[in-house]
């Protein structure tokens, strides 16, 4: 089993011309780089990019529903990762409120359990396809208020690797957070990003 190497891609707005950052989460099998390109058709032009690249291109070996352990150490390393990534924004001068996240499948899943553990008011949270991890969600090791953080989340019902079940649970405990949800599920979607997917977000964004 392992653990993540901190490797982060970066792009966008240098930090002395900025005060907004994103941070992009690939999915299994991904890169940042496909993070980095798919900024193109998202309205990112004043933020700075982060792109944190997974270990062995996959945050953790198993399905996010597997059991805990079974996904460990990998999995705590890829949280840690994010929160090195907030960190370094942090660092630099960008305020958490004024920190968007954006993940896709397996990076969508990270994106919201990195967020719902440490939630607080964030510029805006995008998961695309994906929810909270675990083979049960354990309430109490989601801590803070989102303050209305504003939080879209879309999926296929169904979906091959995420069940709408998962996705409704998620949504219920981020709004019990303080989340603004916005829900959006498509009938029989593939499991990729669609041009609909990605207006919702450039509303958000």
């Amino acid at each position: 089993m392992y653990t993540h190497d901190k490797q982060f891609i970066k792009a966008g707005k240098p930090f002395n011309e900025t005060d907004k950052a994103i941070v992009l989460i690939h999915g299994r099998g991904g890169h940042a780089e496909d993070m980095i390109s798919l900024g193109r058709f998202l309205k990112l032009g004043n933020m700075a990019i982060y792109a944190p690249q997974a270990t062995n291109n996959s945050w953790y070996p198993y399905s996010f529903m597997a059991s805990e352990q079974d996904n460990q150490p990998a999995l705590d390393s890829a949280i840690a990762t994010i929160g090195e990534a907030v960190e370094e924004l942090k660092a630099n001068g960008i305020q958490e409120e004024q920190i968007y996240f954006l993940g896709f499948s397996q990076g969508a899943c990270l994106t919201l359990e990195y967020t719902a553990r440490h939630a607080k008011k964030y510029g805006g949270i995008i998961a695309f396809t994906g929810g909270l991890i675990g083979e049960q969600l354990i309430r109490q090791r989601y801590q803070g208020d989102f303050q209305n953080t504003p939080v879209l989340i879309t999926s296929s019902d169904p979906d091959p690797h995420v069940p709408v079940s998962r996705v409704t649970e998620t949504v219920s405990l981020l709004e019990e957070l303080g989340g603004q949800i916005t829900l959006q599920l498509y009938k029989n979607k593939a499991h990729s990003i669609s041009r609909e997917e990605l207006d919702l977000a450039n509303r958000l964004l």
